[in-house]
């Protein structure tokens, strides 16, 4: 018997692509709102390290990140949920559930992230992503569309 939820064990739907760039790759995620779009760009990072319909959830870590604006925010989320694959469990991660997004006056994230310990042969590799940078970071809203995008390039 699993010890997560059935919302926790629900999968969302994917609503991310990647752009080419030059030497890197641009992550580009949307969603019904800013949260949404945030986690979607995660789940695109760790989409591009492995196939996620591969990744059990077996278990769950949580993350924290603040800065001091909304692109800072997105920076350090990303950063953390790197550093968290890098780091023995290496966890990677086919869920993330944002349980705290903070955007007015101060900037803060928690997460919690469902995943397992990333294996080769079990899991495909992709390519490592080496580190998140600011370069054509962009957040945008379509208050009239109810959408908004994110766009980060990851060096690869």
């Amino acid at each position: 018997m699993s010890e997560f939820t059935p919302e926790e064990l629900q999968l969302a739907p994917k609503k991310y692509e990647y752009l080419d760039h030059t030497a890197d790759v641009q992550l580009h995620s949307w969603g019904t709102s800013l949260k949404e779009s945030f986690e979607q760009c995660g789940l695109a990072m760790f989409g591009y390290m492995t196939e996620l319909e591969f990744v059990e959830i077996k278990q769950c870590e949580e993350i924290e990140a603040t800065a001091d604006d909304l692109e800072g925010l997105l920076f350090h989320f990303l950063d953390e949920l790197l550093f968290l694959f890098s780091c023995d469990p290496f966890l990677i991660c086919s869920k993330l559930m944002i349980t705290e997004f903070i955007t007015d006056g101060e900037f803060r994230i928690k997460c919690k992230c469902y995943g397992e310990e990333f294996r080769i042969g079990k899991h495909p590799q992709g390519t490592e992503v080496k580190a998140i940078t600011y370069s054509a970071m962009q957040i945008v809203n379509e208050p009239t569309k109810n959408q908004f995008e994110v766009f980060v390039i990851i060096d690869i």
